[in-house]
């Protein structure tokens, strides 16, 4: 009876600590940023290692062709020339000693890109200009695209201005202007490519079509662009050797720079810092003409002339090297960022140079040309565009679906192998080490506690000792870090006699960085964070399912322990289930409004999960499904839903679980899946 009775008022005292009152802190709060300076360092790191180019020819040669099959693999990049163009041309315009042709053709099987195609007037042979464009109103439409096109005509240059991968006619929906450079761009990534990947293909097969033509000179073939435009002129001069001569604008700096900056995610090559530097694509262009163009005014540090000096300095010892040292230029301009008429003058100058083979590459007087308006150059004019002018949400669905329907293609699967698939997908194969155990003063109830990792990490953590060991711990984890955990939910599990730690995992809380946060500005949470993480070789699902597999550890050896929960909400959910997935020693997981499945759902609602949430290629691993299989233990989904955030229910919830069903049979695993609705319904799956 006493012991009863004891019992309830140290349960009593445990509500009493956790409800209405915020959580302790466990490091103080002035505190480093310790997640930039982890990336700002390995950042640092990778330049001093990547910008060593090859010194002989021989060593060059293979070391392009091992990167250039290296991007190939990362960007997820076809590259078919022998895939019909198909070319439709809905429209013409005739302006004076050229016309333009509104058109569609074809990119990847059975995906077709809008675009526009100005040709100077007369049997040429022509030397041809791909321009893509960057964030600019309009896409291709837009006025620094359409000038730099009126004005490359007019003077002798065939010119194809094509909408980037999700822009322009190529929207969600068309006529609709969206930005394809945040959570939308990086679904993709979860479907095995890249908005990269994207933009290179449709690229190279622009170069086709302008290779098709019989008034175009194949030999003379060049690429200009601004801002994201240029970047996709450097990354399609490294990678297409029919490019002759190029001109990126106000783009060009180094991949470091690009380290807790907001770019798109357009500009993200996963895993690109451990490989390569910007210094490297540049020269990859060598011994062609390259022209860089920056301006003293730009806004971002990415291209900041100083960031450009360091990369083309590190570049032209290769262009020398090849004996091409004149053909490695670049030129500053008292501009702000855009493709402004004295920069346009430059790069006709340039291609005269090295196209034409007339002139000293000097700047050229530009032709007096008028835009047109939007409506005119458009290849669907009343906004109804062919079912094969593709948006990102519609290919998304179609690949996810492709993924999935080959996932469950094998009769049996090897679980040592999916796990060892699992852990690089996530780019956590090597766990993290335990280095110290810090220990604070108690605080309302709460060990305060913090795990130094060999890596430098400090992982805080509040942690309450269960009722009985038996009992085991409860580990939970938010994307909010632990004062976004509900306090119900803290009350309950306490009440219930489990231990409980609560953990702010990397970035996250009592980690997370002030200088990224900032960054994000009105883009998704962690855009920062995880665009960096990914530049030099993480994601962060691996870096919080690793600290989670720490953790376990660190209860199992520390506490002796043998149950141990992962329970963590939306995105951390995943990373609980990750976790579990790769480690046997859990016990059960636990997913708050976590998502049944990578599949894309909507474009509606695509930034209910924040930027955390992308694993590349994720879907051709698998799904959330075989990961649930994997861990062969119990899973408990609360409240699932799909990435666009709808509650999954009916039918569809009876695939996914008759899936988890199918896979665990295949993987020989044991566990189960308790899914609890939002109405209170279980429906449990063993």
């Amino acid at each position: 009876m006493l012991n009863t009775i004891a019992q309830f008022f140290m349960v009593m005292s445990s509500l009493f600590l956790a409800v209405g009152r915020p959580l302790p802190r466990v490091l103080p709060a002035e505190r480093e940023d310790i997640a930039v300076r982890q990336l700002k360092l390995e950042a640092a790191a990778a330049f001093q290692r990547h910008t060593t180019l090859p010194q002989t020819t021989e060593g060059w040669t293979a070391w392009r062709q091992e990167l250039r099959e290296r991007i190939v693999r990362e960007t997820g990049m076809q590259e078919d020339h022998t895939l019909p163009l198909d070319t439709k041309e809905t429209g013409r315009i005739q302006r004076q000693g050229y016309s333009i042709r509104n058109i569609a053709f074809q990119t990847r099987p059975g995906v077709y890109a809008t675009a526009n195609l100005y040709m100077p007037d007369g049997p040429g042979p022509f030397p041809a200009v791909i321009n893509m464009h960057g964030h600019w109103p309009g896409a291709r439409t837009g006025d620094m695209v359409q000038a730099t096109a009126h004005e490359l005509a007019s003077h002798g240059y065939i010119c194809l201005n094509i909408d980037a991968w999700g822009a322009g006619e190529r929207t969600t929906t068309p006529g609709t202007a969206e930005y394809h450079g945040a959570n939308l761009g990086a679904s993709l990534m979860n479907a095995g490519v890249t908005l990269m990947g994207m933009q290179l293909t449709d690229n190279i097969r622009g170069v086709d079509l302008l290779c098709s033509l019989p008034q175009t000179d194949k030999k003379r073939i060049g690429a200009t662009g601004a801002s994201g435009g240029g970047n996709q002129t450097m990354w399609l001069t490294a990678m297409d050797e029919r490019v002759k001569a190029a001109v990126p604008v106000v783009s060009v700096g180094t991949f470091e720079a690009y380290i807790l900056n907001s770019n798109c995610v357009c500009e993200l090559l996963p895993s690109g810092l451990t490989f390569t530097e910007e210094a490297g694509i540049l020269a990859m262009a060598a011994p062609r003409a390259l022209k860089i163009c920056n301006a003293e005014k730009d806004a971002s540090k990415s291209f900041y002339p100083s960031e450009m000096l360091r990369s083309y300095k590190a570049a032209m010892p290769l262009f020398q090297l090849l004996k091409a040292g004149d053909r490695l230029q670049y030129q500053l301009f008292d501009t702000t960022h855009g493709y402004w008429p004295e920069i346009r003058s430059t790069m006709l100058g340039w291609f005269d140079q090295h196209l034409k083979h007339t002139g000293n590459g000097d700047a050229v007087p530009l032709p007096n040309t008028a835009l047109l308006p939007e409506r005119q150059l458009l290849t669907f004019p009343a906004l109804q565009r062919d079912s094969n002018v593709l948006s990102t949400a519609a290919w998304c669905r179609q690949a996810g679906s492709e993924w999935r329907a080959n996932m469950l293609g094998h009769d049996r699967l090897d679980v040592k192998e999916k796990r060892a698939a699992l852990k690089a997908v996530l780019k956590a194969e090597q766990p993290l080490q335990l280095k110290k155990l810090h220990t604070y003063t108690p605080e309302e109830g709460w060990d305060r506690l913090a795990l130094e990792t060999t890596d430098g990490e400090l992982l805080p953590l509040l942690h309450r000792k269960p009722r009985k060991r038996e009992n085991g711990y409860v580990v939970l984890s938010h994307s909010g870090g632990k004062d976004s955990i509900p306090s119900d939910r803290i009350d309950a599990l306490l009440a219930q006699g489990y231990g409980l730690v609560l953990a702010d995992l990397w970035g996250t809380g009592e980690q997370s960085s002030e200088t990224a946060t900032k960054t994000d500005g009105s883009l998704p949470r962690f855009h920062t964070l995880s665009r960096s993480a990914l530049w030099l070789g993480h994601t962060l699902q691996g870096k919080w399912a690793n600290d989670l597999r720490l953790l376990t550890g660190f209860l199992r050896s520390h506490y002796g322990v043998k149950r141990i929960i992962l329970e963590g909400y939306k995105e951390t959910g995943m990373a609980s289930l990750f976790a579990a997935a790769m480690e046997s020693g859990v016990h059960k997981v636990v997913a708050h409004n976590s998502p049944v499945s990578y599949q894309f759902a909507n474009r509606q609602g695509v930034d209910y999960f924040n930027m955390a949430i992308h694993v590349p290629g994720i879907l051709p691993w698998g799904d959330v499904s075989l990961a649930a299989a994997l861990t062969g233990r119990e899973v408990e989904l609360i409240a699932p839903v799909d990435m666009s955030g709808n509650p999954v229910g009916g039918l569809p919830l009876k695939f996914y679980r008759d899936e988890f069903q199918e896979l665990r049979k295949r993987c020989r695993q044991r566990g189960q899946l308790i899914v609890r609705t939002t109405d209170n319904n279980d429906n449990v799956e063993k």
